[in-house]
Protein backbone atom coordinates (compact mmCIF):
# COMPACT_ATOMS: atom_id res chain seq x y z
CA UNK A 1 0.00 0.00 0.00
CA UNK A 2 1.43 3.43 -0.90
CA UNK A 3 0.35 4.90 2.45
CA UNK A 4 2.06 2.20 4.49
CA UNK A 5 4.99 3.71 6.36
CA UNK A 6 6.33 0.92 8.59
CA UNK A 7 5.68 -2.75 7.91
CA UNK A 8 6.83 -5.71 9.99
CA UNK A 9 6.34 -9.16 8.51
CA UNK A 10 6.63 -12.04 11.01
CA UNK A 11 9.23 -10.25 13.12
CA UNK A 12 10.91 -12.66 15.55
CA UNK A 13 13.48 -11.73 18.18
CA UNK A 14 15.48 -14.07 20.40
CA UNK A 15 18.21 -13.60 22.98
CA UNK A 16 20.42 -16.67 22.88
CA UNK A 17 17.78 -19.45 23.07
CA UNK A 18 14.93 -17.38 24.53
CA UNK A 19 12.33 -16.15 22.01
CA UNK A 20 10.86 -12.82 23.22
CA UNK A 21 8.95 -11.79 20.08
CA UNK A 22 7.32 -14.49 17.96
CA UNK A 23 6.28 -13.71 14.36
CA UNK A 24 4.81 -10.25 14.91
CA UNK A 25 3.24 -8.62 11.85
CA UNK A 26 1.94 -5.07 11.78
CA UNK A 27 1.84 -1.95 9.68
CA UNK A 28 1.59 1.78 10.37
CA UNK A 29 0.15 4.18 7.82
CA UNK A 30 1.10 7.81 7.36
CA UNK A 31 -0.80 10.11 9.70
CA UNK A 32 -1.89 7.15 11.86
CA UNK A 33 -1.17 6.21 15.48
CA UNK A 34 -0.82 2.49 16.18
CA UNK A 35 -0.74 1.58 19.87
CA UNK A 36 1.32 -1.44 20.88
CA UNK A 37 -0.01 -2.60 24.26
CA UNK A 38 0.65 -5.37 26.77
CA UNK A 39 2.11 -5.99 30.19
CA UNK A 40 5.78 -5.58 31.08
CA UNK A 41 7.78 -8.32 29.38
CA UNK A 42 5.28 -8.74 26.55
CA UNK A 43 7.84 -7.59 23.97
CA UNK A 44 6.56 -4.09 23.17
CA UNK A 45 9.80 -2.12 23.48
CA UNK A 46 11.95 -4.99 22.21
CA UNK A 47 9.85 -5.11 19.03
CA UNK A 48 10.43 -1.42 18.33
CA UNK A 49 14.15 -1.61 19.15
CA UNK A 50 14.56 -4.74 17.05
CA UNK A 51 12.80 -3.16 14.09
CA UNK A 52 15.24 -0.24 14.26
CA UNK A 53 18.35 -2.42 14.80
CA UNK A 54 18.99 -1.09 18.32
CA UNK A 55 19.33 -4.38 20.19
CA UNK A 56 22.62 -5.75 21.61
CA UNK A 57 24.81 -8.15 19.69
CA UNK A 58 23.39 -11.29 21.32
CA UNK A 59 19.92 -10.57 19.87
CA UNK A 60 18.81 -12.51 16.81
CA UNK A 61 16.27 -10.62 14.67
CA UNK A 62 14.41 -12.34 11.84
CA UNK A 63 11.55 -11.43 9.54
CA UNK A 64 10.77 -8.64 7.11
CA UNK A 65 11.05 -4.94 7.99
CA UNK A 66 10.28 -2.02 5.69
CA UNK A 67 10.20 1.75 6.17
CA UNK A 68 8.32 3.01 3.14
CA UNK A 69 10.15 1.44 0.19
CA UNK A 70 13.35 0.86 2.19
CA UNK A 71 14.11 -2.76 3.09
CA UNK A 72 15.55 -2.37 6.57
CA UNK A 73 17.07 -5.86 6.58
CA UNK A 74 19.58 -4.78 3.90
CA UNK A 75 20.91 -1.65 5.61
CA UNK A 76 24.54 -1.31 6.64
CA UNK A 77 25.71 0.39 9.84
CA UNK A 78 26.23 3.76 8.13
CA UNK A 79 22.75 3.55 6.58
CA UNK A 80 21.21 2.97 10.01
CA UNK A 81 23.02 5.96 11.47
CA UNK A 82 21.63 8.14 8.69
CA UNK A 83 18.11 6.77 9.11
CA UNK A 84 17.71 6.91 12.89
CA UNK A 85 17.09 10.45 14.08
CA UNK A 86 16.33 11.62 10.54
CA UNK A 87 13.55 9.42 9.12
CA UNK A 88 12.69 7.89 12.51
CA UNK A 89 12.45 9.84 15.78
CA UNK A 90 12.38 8.35 19.28
CA UNK A 91 10.70 9.51 22.50
CA UNK A 92 11.68 7.26 25.38
CA UNK A 93 9.95 6.52 28.69
CA UNK A 94 12.32 8.23 31.13
CA UNK A 95 13.76 11.47 29.73
CA UNK A 96 16.04 12.00 32.75
CA UNK A 97 18.03 8.91 31.78
CA UNK A 98 17.74 9.59 28.04
CA UNK A 99 19.04 13.16 28.24
CA UNK A 100 22.74 13.75 28.90
CA UNK A 101 23.05 15.40 32.35
CA UNK A 102 26.34 17.05 31.30
CA UNK A 103 24.93 18.94 28.31
CA UNK A 104 22.52 21.86 28.08
CA UNK A 105 19.25 21.65 26.15
CA UNK A 106 20.72 23.66 23.28
CA UNK A 107 23.69 21.34 22.92
CA UNK A 108 21.59 18.19 22.98
CA UNK A 109 19.14 19.39 20.33
CA UNK A 110 22.04 20.85 18.36
CA UNK A 111 23.79 17.47 18.21
CA UNK A 112 21.07 15.84 16.10
CA UNK A 113 20.87 18.97 13.91
CA UNK A 114 24.62 18.83 13.30
CA UNK A 115 24.65 15.10 12.50
CA UNK A 116 21.70 15.10 10.09
CA UNK A 117 21.53 18.66 8.72
CA UNK A 118 25.05 19.98 9.21
CA UNK A 119 23.79 22.92 11.31
CA UNK A 120 26.02 24.47 13.96
CA UNK A 121 26.52 27.69 15.90
CA UNK A 122 23.82 30.35 15.60
CA UNK A 123 21.83 28.46 12.97
CA UNK A 124 21.59 25.36 15.18
CA UNK A 125 20.60 27.48 18.20
CA UNK A 126 17.94 29.30 16.16
CA UNK A 127 16.49 25.99 14.95
CA UNK A 128 16.57 24.59 18.52
CA UNK A 129 14.68 27.66 19.69
CA UNK A 130 12.04 27.10 16.96
CA UNK A 131 11.65 23.51 18.11
CA UNK A 132 11.13 24.51 21.76
CA UNK A 133 8.42 26.92 20.63
CA UNK A 134 6.92 24.16 18.48
CA UNK A 135 6.61 21.83 21.50
CA UNK A 136 5.09 24.74 23.46
CA UNK A 137 7.79 25.28 26.05
CA UNK A 138 7.68 28.74 27.65
CA UNK A 139 10.77 30.99 27.88
CA UNK A 140 12.67 29.16 25.08
CA UNK A 141 15.73 31.45 25.30
CA UNK A 142 16.10 30.65 28.99
CA UNK A 143 15.49 26.91 28.57
CA UNK A 144 18.10 26.56 25.83
CA UNK A 145 20.81 27.13 28.44
CA UNK A 146 19.15 24.95 31.11
CA UNK A 147 20.41 21.56 32.25
CA UNK A 148 18.10 18.51 32.37
CA UNK A 149 17.97 18.45 36.18
CA UNK A 150 16.62 22.00 36.17
CA UNK A 151 13.51 20.97 34.22
CA UNK A 152 10.30 19.31 35.38
CA UNK A 153 9.31 15.88 34.08
CA UNK A 154 6.91 17.37 31.55
CA UNK A 155 9.51 19.88 30.33
CA UNK A 156 12.14 17.15 29.91
CA UNK A 157 9.69 15.07 27.90
CA UNK A 158 8.97 18.05 25.64
CA UNK A 159 12.70 18.49 25.08
CA UNK A 160 12.87 14.82 24.07
CA UNK A 161 10.01 15.40 21.62
CA UNK A 162 11.81 18.46 20.20
CA UNK A 163 14.89 16.30 19.57
CA UNK A 164 12.75 13.56 18.02
CA UNK A 165 11.05 15.88 15.49
CA UNK A 166 14.11 18.06 14.81
CA UNK A 167 14.71 16.48 11.39
CA UNK A 168 11.06 16.09 10.33
CA UNK A 169 10.91 12.27 10.65
CA UNK A 170 8.42 10.11 8.82
CA UNK A 171 7.91 7.82 11.83
CA UNK A 172 7.82 8.68 15.52
CA UNK A 173 8.29 5.90 18.07
CA UNK A 174 6.96 6.97 21.50
CA UNK A 175 7.84 4.35 24.12
CA UNK A 176 5.75 4.90 27.28
CA UNK A 177 6.20 8.68 26.90
CA UNK A 178 3.82 9.61 29.73
CA UNK A 179 4.22 6.82 32.33
CA UNK A 180 5.46 8.90 35.29
CA UNK A 181 3.70 12.14 34.36
CA UNK A 182 0.65 13.72 35.97
CA UNK A 183 -2.67 13.28 34.19
CA UNK A 184 -2.82 16.90 33.04
CA UNK A 185 0.76 16.74 31.70
CA UNK A 186 -0.05 13.39 30.06
CA UNK A 187 -2.96 14.99 28.28
CA UNK A 188 -0.82 17.92 27.10
CA UNK A 189 2.01 15.66 25.87
CA UNK A 190 -0.28 13.33 23.95
CA UNK A 191 -2.24 16.22 22.45
CA UNK A 192 1.09 17.73 21.36
CA UNK A 193 2.20 14.45 19.76
CA UNK A 194 -1.10 14.20 17.87
CA UNK A 195 -0.77 17.80 16.68
CA UNK A 196 2.79 17.21 15.48
CA UNK A 197 1.75 13.97 13.78
CA UNK A 198 -1.00 15.74 11.86
CA UNK A 199 1.17 18.75 11.03
CA UNK A 200 4.08 16.71 9.66
CA UNK A 201 2.08 13.75 8.31
CA UNK A 202 4.06 11.32 10.45
CA UNK A 203 3.10 7.83 11.46
CA UNK A 204 3.37 7.08 15.18
CA UNK A 205 4.05 3.88 17.09
CA UNK A 206 2.70 4.49 20.60
CA UNK A 207 3.95 1.92 23.12
CA UNK A 208 2.01 1.86 26.38
CA UNK A 209 0.35 -0.30 29.03
CA UNK A 210 -2.38 2.27 29.74
CA UNK A 211 -5.54 1.36 27.85
CA UNK A 212 -7.26 4.62 28.84
CA UNK A 213 -4.63 6.50 26.83
CA UNK A 214 -5.00 4.08 23.91
CA UNK A 215 -8.76 4.62 23.87
CA UNK A 216 -8.36 8.39 23.60
CA UNK A 217 -5.23 8.81 21.48
CA UNK A 218 -4.76 5.87 19.07
CA UNK A 219 -6.39 4.91 15.79
CA UNK A 220 -5.55 1.20 15.86
CA UNK A 221 -4.21 -1.14 18.54
CA UNK A 222 -2.05 -4.26 18.52
CA UNK A 223 -2.15 -6.39 21.69
CA UNK A 224 0.93 -8.43 22.64
CA UNK A 225 1.25 -11.21 25.21
CA UNK A 226 4.59 -12.95 25.80
CA UNK A 227 5.82 -11.72 22.44
CA UNK A 228 2.84 -12.96 20.45
CA UNK A 229 0.18 -10.86 18.76
CA UNK A 230 -3.25 -11.47 20.31
CA UNK A 231 -5.28 -9.20 18.05
CA UNK A 232 -5.00 -6.04 15.95
CA UNK A 233 -7.70 -3.67 14.80
CA UNK A 234 -9.37 -0.28 15.18
CA UNK A 235 -9.38 0.83 18.81
CA UNK A 236 -13.15 1.19 19.14
CA UNK A 237 -13.75 -2.24 17.61
CA UNK A 238 -11.18 -4.07 19.74
CA UNK A 239 -12.29 -2.38 22.95
CA UNK A 240 -15.98 -2.96 22.24
CA UNK A 241 -15.62 -6.62 21.21
CA UNK A 242 -12.23 -7.99 22.25
CA UNK A 243 -11.38 -11.19 20.44
CA UNK A 244 -8.92 -12.66 22.95
CA UNK A 245 -9.11 -13.56 26.62
CA UNK A 246 -5.93 -11.57 27.28
CA UNK A 247 -7.40 -8.37 25.83
CA UNK A 248 -10.48 -8.85 27.99
CA UNK A 249 -8.18 -9.30 31.00
CA UNK A 250 -6.40 -6.01 30.25
CA UNK A 251 -9.68 -4.16 29.79
CA UNK A 252 -10.91 -5.51 33.12
CA UNK A 253 -7.70 -4.54 34.97
CA UNK A 254 -8.88 -1.08 36.06
CA UNK A 255 -8.52 -0.84 39.87
CA UNK A 256 -12.01 -1.35 41.21
CA UNK A 257 -13.87 -1.54 44.49
CA UNK A 258 -13.81 0.81 47.44
CA UNK A 259 -11.54 1.11 50.47
CA UNK A 260 -11.98 -0.88 53.66
CA UNK A 261 -14.87 0.38 55.80
CA UNK A 262 -13.73 2.56 58.69
CA UNK A 263 -14.30 1.14 62.18
CA UNK A 264 -13.45 4.42 63.93
CA UNK A 265 -12.79 8.09 63.28
CA UNK A 266 -10.19 8.28 66.02
CA UNK A 267 -7.38 10.63 64.83
CA UNK A 268 -3.95 9.02 64.59
CA UNK A 269 -1.82 11.51 62.62
CA UNK A 270 -2.62 15.22 62.67
CA UNK A 271 -0.96 18.34 61.33
CA UNK A 272 -1.85 21.93 62.15
CA UNK A 273 -0.59 24.93 60.17
CA UNK A 274 2.10 22.74 58.62
CA UNK A 275 4.27 24.53 56.03
CA UNK A 276 7.55 23.91 54.21
CA UNK A 277 9.84 26.55 52.70
CA UNK A 278 13.22 26.22 51.00
CA UNK A 279 15.85 28.93 51.01
CA UNK A 280 16.79 30.03 47.51
CA UNK A 281 20.51 30.33 46.60
CA UNK A 282 21.99 33.74 47.19
CA UNK A 283 24.16 35.40 44.56
CA UNK A 284 27.36 37.13 45.55
CA UNK A 285 26.71 40.63 47.00
CA UNK A 286 23.00 40.32 46.16
CA UNK A 287 20.30 40.57 48.84
CA UNK A 288 18.96 37.26 50.11
CA UNK A 289 15.91 36.27 48.03
CA UNK A 290 12.64 35.31 49.62
CA UNK A 291 12.33 31.57 50.38
CA UNK A 292 10.38 29.28 48.08
CA UNK A 293 7.24 28.08 49.84
CA UNK A 294 6.67 24.48 48.74
CA UNK A 295 3.75 23.81 51.11
CA UNK A 296 1.44 26.58 52.26
CA UNK A 297 0.16 26.32 55.86
CA UNK A 298 -2.35 23.47 55.95
CA UNK A 299 -4.04 21.14 58.38
CA UNK A 300 -4.91 17.47 57.98
CA UNK A 301 -6.14 14.50 59.99
CA UNK A 302 -5.59 10.81 59.30
CA UNK A 303 -7.72 8.39 61.34
CA UNK A 304 -6.87 4.83 62.32
CA UNK A 305 -7.50 2.50 59.40
CA UNK A 306 -8.14 5.38 57.01
CA UNK A 307 -6.61 6.18 53.62
CA UNK A 308 -6.10 9.85 52.78
CA UNK A 309 -5.35 10.40 49.10
CA UNK A 310 -3.06 13.32 48.16
CA UNK A 311 -3.37 14.39 44.51
CA UNK A 312 -2.07 17.22 42.37
CA UNK A 313 0.32 17.97 39.54
CA UNK A 314 4.11 17.73 39.74
CA UNK A 315 5.43 20.50 41.94
CA UNK A 316 2.19 20.77 43.91
CA UNK A 317 3.93 19.72 47.13
CA UNK A 318 2.58 16.16 47.56
CA UNK A 319 5.88 14.42 48.32
CA UNK A 320 7.23 17.41 50.24
CA UNK A 321 4.17 17.27 52.51
CA UNK A 322 4.77 13.57 53.15
CA UNK A 323 8.45 14.13 53.92
CA UNK A 324 7.50 16.88 56.37
CA UNK A 325 5.06 14.57 58.17
CA UNK A 326 7.81 11.95 58.40
CA UNK A 327 10.23 14.59 59.72
CA UNK A 328 12.46 14.07 56.69
CA UNK A 329 12.03 17.68 55.57
CA UNK A 330 12.28 20.78 57.75
CA UNK A 331 8.86 22.29 58.39
CA UNK A 332 6.91 24.71 60.55
CA UNK A 333 3.74 23.86 62.47
CA UNK A 334 2.51 21.04 64.68
CA UNK A 335 2.67 17.32 63.85
CA UNK A 336 0.91 15.03 66.31
CA UNK A 337 1.17 11.26 66.11
CA UNK A 338 -0.99 9.66 68.75
CA UNK A 339 0.17 11.23 72.01
CA UNK A 340 3.55 12.34 70.60
CA UNK A 341 4.44 15.75 69.16
CA UNK A 342 6.70 14.70 66.27
CA UNK A 343 7.73 18.28 65.52
CA UNK A 344 9.38 18.49 68.96
CA UNK A 345 11.19 15.14 68.94
CA UNK A 346 14.87 14.65 68.10
CA UNK A 347 17.49 11.92 68.26
CA UNK A 348 16.53 8.54 69.65
CA UNK A 349 13.01 9.68 70.59
CA UNK A 350 12.29 10.49 66.95
CA UNK A 351 13.87 7.24 65.72
CA UNK A 352 11.60 5.23 68.02
CA UNK A 353 8.52 6.91 66.52
CA UNK A 354 9.69 6.22 62.97
CA UNK A 355 9.21 2.51 63.58
CA UNK A 356 5.48 3.31 63.67
CA UNK A 357 5.70 5.42 60.48
CA UNK A 358 6.96 3.65 57.35
CA UNK A 359 7.16 4.64 53.69
CA UNK A 360 6.99 2.91 50.29
CA UNK A 361 8.60 4.96 47.52
CA UNK A 362 7.64 5.40 43.87
CA UNK A 363 10.59 3.56 42.34
CA UNK A 364 11.28 0.28 44.16
CA UNK A 365 14.33 -0.39 42.01
CA UNK A 366 15.92 2.84 43.23
CA UNK A 367 14.86 2.42 46.86
CA UNK A 368 16.03 -1.21 47.25
CA UNK A 369 19.77 -1.73 47.60
CA UNK A 370 21.05 -3.72 44.60
CA UNK A 371 23.89 -5.11 46.73
CA UNK A 372 21.71 -6.84 49.32
CA UNK A 373 19.59 -9.98 48.94
CA UNK A 374 15.90 -9.56 49.64
CA UNK A 375 16.14 -11.08 53.13
CA UNK A 376 18.63 -8.40 54.19
CA UNK A 377 16.66 -5.62 52.50
CA UNK A 378 13.52 -6.57 54.43
CA UNK A 379 15.25 -7.26 57.75
CA UNK A 380 17.49 -4.16 57.85
CA UNK A 381 14.98 -2.00 59.74
CA UNK A 382 14.00 -4.91 61.97
CA UNK A 383 17.60 -5.45 63.08
CA UNK A 384 17.98 -1.73 63.79
CA UNK A 385 14.84 -1.31 65.88
CA UNK A 386 14.90 -4.74 67.56
CA UNK A 387 18.58 -5.63 68.13
CA UNK A 388 17.57 -8.14 70.81
CA UNK A 389 16.00 -10.53 68.25
CA UNK A 390 18.00 -13.68 67.48
CA UNK A 391 18.68 -14.79 63.91
CA UNK A 392 15.99 -17.48 63.91
CA UNK A 393 13.31 -14.93 64.86
CA UNK A 394 14.52 -12.48 62.21
CA UNK A 395 14.29 -15.20 59.54
CA UNK A 396 10.82 -16.18 60.75
CA UNK A 397 9.54 -12.59 60.52
CA UNK A 398 11.09 -12.09 57.07
CA UNK A 399 9.36 -15.25 55.82
CA UNK A 400 6.07 -14.15 57.36
CA UNK A 401 6.31 -10.74 55.65
CA UNK A 402 7.09 -12.34 52.27
CA UNK A 403 4.11 -14.64 52.63
CA UNK A 404 1.86 -11.75 53.63
CA UNK A 405 2.67 -9.81 50.44
CA UNK A 406 2.25 -12.90 48.27
CA UNK A 407 5.88 -13.71 47.46
CA UNK A 408 7.42 -17.21 47.65
CA UNK A 409 9.96 -17.87 50.40
CA UNK A 410 12.77 -18.60 47.92
CA UNK A 411 12.74 -14.86 47.05
CA UNK A 412 14.71 -14.21 50.24
CA UNK A 413 18.05 -15.24 48.76
CA UNK A 414 17.63 -13.40 45.45
CA UNK A 415 18.53 -9.80 44.55
CA UNK A 416 16.17 -6.92 43.55
CA UNK A 417 17.26 -6.89 39.89
CA UNK A 418 15.93 -10.45 39.50
CA UNK A 419 12.31 -9.35 40.02
CA UNK A 420 9.65 -7.55 37.99
CA UNK A 421 8.48 -4.06 38.94
CA UNK A 422 5.38 -5.39 40.70
CA UNK A 423 7.41 -7.95 42.66
CA UNK A 424 9.92 -5.28 43.71
CA UNK A 425 7.09 -3.11 44.97
CA UNK A 426 5.80 -6.06 47.03
CA UNK A 427 9.29 -6.39 48.52
CA UNK A 428 9.18 -2.69 49.44
CA UNK A 429 5.79 -3.22 51.11
CA UNK A 430 7.18 -6.24 53.02
CA UNK A 431 10.09 -4.09 54.24
CA UNK A 432 7.61 -1.54 55.56
CA UNK A 433 5.14 -3.86 57.27
CA UNK A 434 7.73 -6.08 58.99
CA UNK A 435 8.04 -3.34 61.65
CA UNK A 436 4.28 -3.47 62.26
CA UNK A 437 3.74 0.26 61.65
CA UNK A 438 0.51 2.13 62.24
CA UNK A 439 0.91 4.55 59.30
CA UNK A 440 2.40 3.81 55.87
CA UNK A 441 3.15 6.61 53.40
CA UNK A 442 2.72 5.34 49.84
CA UNK A 443 4.40 7.75 47.40
CA UNK A 444 3.20 6.97 43.86
CA UNK A 445 3.52 3.20 44.48
CA UNK A 446 1.70 2.21 41.27
CA UNK A 447 2.80 4.87 38.77
CA UNK A 448 5.26 2.72 36.79
CA UNK A 449 3.28 -0.54 36.99
CA UNK A 450 1.03 -2.19 34.43
CA UNK A 451 -2.71 -1.98 35.03
CA UNK A 452 -2.97 -5.68 35.91
CA UNK A 453 -0.13 -5.32 38.44
CA UNK A 454 -1.64 -2.08 39.77
CA UNK A 455 -4.89 -3.91 40.42
CA UNK A 456 -3.06 -6.68 42.29
CA UNK A 457 -1.12 -4.17 44.40
CA UNK A 458 -4.26 -2.21 45.26
CA UNK A 459 -5.96 -5.42 46.38
CA UNK A 460 -2.90 -6.35 48.45
CA UNK A 461 -2.81 -2.95 50.17
CA UNK A 462 -6.51 -3.09 50.96
CA UNK A 463 -6.10 -6.60 52.37
CA UNK A 464 -3.19 -5.51 54.58
CA UNK A 465 -5.22 -2.52 55.76
CA UNK A 466 -8.15 -4.77 56.61
CA UNK A 467 -6.05 -7.27 58.57
CA UNK A 468 -3.64 -4.87 60.27
CA UNK A 469 -5.76 -1.74 60.68
CA UNK A 470 -3.15 0.31 58.81
CA UNK A 471 -3.58 3.99 57.97
CA UNK A 472 -2.33 5.07 54.54
CA UNK A 473 -1.23 8.44 53.25
CA UNK A 474 -1.57 7.64 49.54
CA UNK A 475 0.14 10.00 47.07
CA UNK A 476 -0.76 9.49 43.43
CA UNK A 477 -1.55 11.24 40.17
CA UNK A 478 -3.68 8.24 39.10
CA UNK A 479 -7.21 9.12 40.10
CA UNK A 480 -8.52 5.65 39.26
CA UNK A 481 -6.20 4.20 41.91
CA UNK A 482 -7.11 6.97 44.38
CA UNK A 483 -10.78 6.21 43.79
CA UNK A 484 -10.22 2.54 44.66
CA UNK A 485 -8.04 3.22 47.73
CA UNK A 486 -8.96 6.47 49.46
CA UNK A 487 -11.69 7.33 51.95
CA UNK A 488 -10.91 11.03 51.69
CA UNK A 489 -8.86 13.05 49.21
CA UNK A 490 -6.88 16.29 49.46
CA UNK A 491 -6.12 18.22 46.26
CA UNK A 492 -2.94 20.31 46.22
CA UNK A 493 -1.96 23.02 43.77
CA UNK A 494 1.32 24.92 44.17
CA UNK A 495 1.51 23.82 47.79
CA UNK A 496 -1.99 24.96 48.71
CA UNK A 497 -5.08 22.89 49.47
CA UNK A 498 -7.69 23.78 46.87
CA UNK A 499 -10.23 21.11 47.78
CA UNK A 500 -10.65 18.19 50.19
CA UNK A 501 -13.33 15.86 51.41
CA UNK A 502 -14.93 12.48 50.81
CA UNK A 503 -13.23 10.80 47.83
CA UNK A 504 -16.39 10.02 45.87
CA UNK A 505 -17.75 13.49 46.51
CA UNK A 506 -14.60 15.31 45.40
CA UNK A 507 -14.01 13.18 42.30
CA UNK A 508 -17.69 12.92 41.41
CA UNK A 509 -18.64 16.56 41.97
CA UNK A 510 -15.46 18.68 41.99
CA UNK A 511 -16.02 22.23 43.19
CA UNK A 512 -12.93 23.87 41.68
CA UNK A 513 -11.81 24.21 38.08
CA UNK A 514 -8.44 22.70 38.98
CA UNK A 515 -9.93 19.48 40.39
CA UNK A 516 -12.35 19.32 37.49
CA UNK A 517 -9.42 19.55 35.05
CA UNK A 518 -7.63 16.70 36.86
CA UNK A 519 -10.73 14.49 36.69
CA UNK A 520 -11.32 15.24 33.00
CA UNK A 521 -7.65 14.66 32.11
CA UNK A 522 -7.80 11.28 33.86
CA UNK A 523 -10.83 10.27 31.81
CA UNK A 524 -12.96 9.92 34.94
CA UNK A 525 -15.77 12.18 33.78
CA UNK A 526 -17.99 9.12 33.31
CA UNK A 527 -17.39 8.21 36.93
CA UNK A 528 -19.45 11.13 38.21
CA UNK A 529 -22.64 9.12 38.30
CA UNK A 530 -21.01 5.76 39.03
CA UNK A 531 -22.03 3.69 42.02
CA UNK A 532 -19.61 3.18 44.95
CA UNK A 533 -18.97 -0.43 43.89
CA UNK A 534 -17.83 0.34 40.34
Amino acid sequence: MPDTLLRLDELSIAFDDAVVVDRLSLEIRRGETLALVGESGSGKSVSALGAMNLLPANARVEGGRWLGDTDLTRLKRRDWQALRGARVGFVFQEPMTSLNPLHTVAKQIGETLRLHQGLSGKSARARARELLIQVKLPRPDELLDAWPHQLSGGQRQRVMIAMAIANDPELLIADEPTTALDVTVQKEILALLAELRDRHGMGMLFITHDLNLVRRHADRVCVLYEGREQETGPVEEVFRSPGSDYTRLLLDAEPRGRPVALATRQPLLEADRLSVAFQRPRRLFAPRPAPFVAVQPLSLTLARGETLGIVGESGSGKTTLALALLRLATSEGEIRFGEARLDRLTGNDLRQQRRRLQVVFQDPYGSLSPRLPVAEVISEGLRFHYPELDEAEVVRRVQASLAEVGLPLDCASRYPHEFSGGQRQRIAVARAIILEPEVVVLDEPTSALDRTVQKQLVELLRDLQRRRGLSYLFISHDLAVIRAMAHRVMVLKEGEVVEQGDCLEVLGRPRTDYTRALVEAAGLSAFVAASPDT
